[in-house]
């Protein structure tokens, strides 16, 4: 998605563009899976922050981005499972409507609570928007090296403890280690590979985003929003090359002057790279060291796709996380022990779309769990069609049952969907920032989800609108 957001910047700004992908088709990881009538986004299913789609299609046509695909916030923004029985509706858009839904699930002051980690959350976009989204990563990130999360004042014996440094810290001394608010922002840090025991205090800007600027939902899935920008490089011009890998960046006086793809030489005055950085260069295809980073491998991820006999049940909400049964074992299972997690953090997604359906009488859902890393799984040599029956199984205690509605089912395992990408964070001693998109070779560019801003299809939107700045016309 990034390397289309770029050409169709770079495109509208005057550049003659050529896209060589590897695959048969475009979009990356927004993928589509088809079968019998029933389809599934392979990738990210929902849009956060669609204001950097709607500055591009703006940037790249004029046409607002409500013209060229149905977007629409999705209401309730999502359902929660509480092994304890509870069960949580938490409004879009509405911090209000959240801190009253979390009074009535968890009592009174919890929304209070919720919203005061929130509100620091708040702080952090404020800090980190321009460095962290807008602009390119600083020569010096040295600054971005320091959590800016405002922890709250300590009094009595507390002032002798080490700082509010991780979000575990943040929902053992701010949510009262609360088990319901806990797992909340537990399961934040795990849709996005993070963990939570790990990641910086200032992750709380995850949820605040989420919560201030809503969770969007393109009709026909988000393949349709790869579809849309696709269109609109065809219009200015852009050529594709599918089936078309790369195998070498071309240097000349040391900077790089096009490519090798699909086995010819292709010149060129600019290069960008899209795909993984550390496959760029561990491959040999471009030359030199890579760019340094100390961002550690992310968490792995596991799908299954659902086709499901009878209708959509009314008021059934887009997405509904069914939580762990127990939030240590399951980091445990993604870290020291690693292991597919027995009763894990599931996402579950339901779009109510007639267009992913064959008839109003079946379903298309989504299960997906974080799971660890794919080199650490393949030792395991795990079954992954037990493990899907184990996960419906553990819906169905939570009293989501889906096993006797399942037509046929599609596995997508670790391998084939990749790791997390995490968006970048600041704090940590730079642990959390993805590399620059600046290339030490000169006239190579690097962008997508493996380096600044980081992974998302919002900051993959954004590393292509930076990188096409600091380029600029033709």
């Amino acid at each position: 998605m990034s390397g289309l957001a770029a050409a169709a910047r770079l495109a509208t700004l005057g550049h003659r563009v050529t896209v060589c992908e590897a695959s048969g088709t475009y979009g990356g990881m927004v993928g589509r899976y088809e079968r019998d009538g029933f389809a599934f986004d392979t990738g990210p299913t929902l849009l956060t922050l669609p204001a950097v789609y709607r500055d591009l299609a703006l940037k790249s046509g004029r046409e607002p981005l409500e013209e060229l695909v149905r977007l629409g916030p999705v209401e309730p923004e999502s359902r929660h499972l509480f092994p304890d029985g509870t069960d949580l509706v938490l409004a879009n858009a509405s911090r209000g409507g959240v801190a009253q839904a979390l009074d009535a699930a968890f009592g009174a002051g919890s929304g209070e609570r919720w919203g005061a980690v929130t509100n620091r959350g708040r702080a952090v976009w404020e800090a980190t928007r321009r460095p962290l989204l807008e602009e390119p990563l600083p020569d010096d990130p040295t600054p971005l090296h320091t959590d800016p999360y405002p922890a709250p004042p300590r009094r009595g014996l507390a002032r002798l403890a080490r700082p509010t440094r991780t979000l575990a810290d943040v929902a053992e001394r701010e949510l009262g280690g609360h088990p319901g608010l806990t797992a909340l922002l537990q399961e934040h840090a795990l849709r996005f590979g993070l963990d939570p025991r790990e990641a910086p205090a200032g992750a709380t800007v995850l949820p605040y985003m989420e919560q201030s600027f809503g969770v969007w939902y393109v009709q026909g899935g988000l393949r349709a929003l790869a579809d849309a920008i696709h269109l609109r490089c065809e219009q200015r011009g852009v050529e594709f090359r599918f089936d078309t890998s790369v195998t070498e960046v071309l240097t000349e006086n040391g900077r790089a002057c096009g490519v090798v793809a699909g086995g010819e030489r292709l010149p060129a005055d600019l290069v960008l790279s899209s795909m993984d950085h550390r496959e760029l260069y561990e491959r040999g295809i471009a030359p030199g060291p890579p760019p340094t980073t100390t961002r550690e491998p992310a968490w792995g991820r596991f799908s299954v796709l659902l086709a499901l006999r009878g209708p959509r049940p009314a008021g059934t909400p887009f997405r509904t996380v069914v939580h762990a049964r127990d939030n240590a074992l399951e980091l445990d299972a993604l870290t020291d022990h690693p292991d597919l997690p027995r009763h894990p953090t599931v996402q579950v997604h339901r779009p109510d779309d007639p267009s992913l359906v064959p008839d109003a009488d079946h379903e298309a859902v989504t299960l997906t769990v974080t799971v660890p890393e794919a080199d650490e799984l393949a030792e395991l040599a795990p079954d992954f069609d037990t493990y899907a029956d184990h996960l419906l199984e553990h819906l169905a205690g939570a009293g989501l049952d889906l096993r006797e509605r399942v037509e046929w089912r599609e596995l997508l395992t670790p391998d084939v969907l990749g790791p997390h990408t995490p968006p970048s964070l600041a704090g940590a001693g730079g642990r959390f920032l993805a590399p620059a998109g600046r290339s030490p070779l000169p006239g190579l560019h690097l962008i997508g989800a493996t380096v600044h801003p980081g992974g998302g299809l919002a900051r993959a939107g954004m590393s292509a609108s930076i990188t096409a700045t600091v380029i600029g016309p033709a």
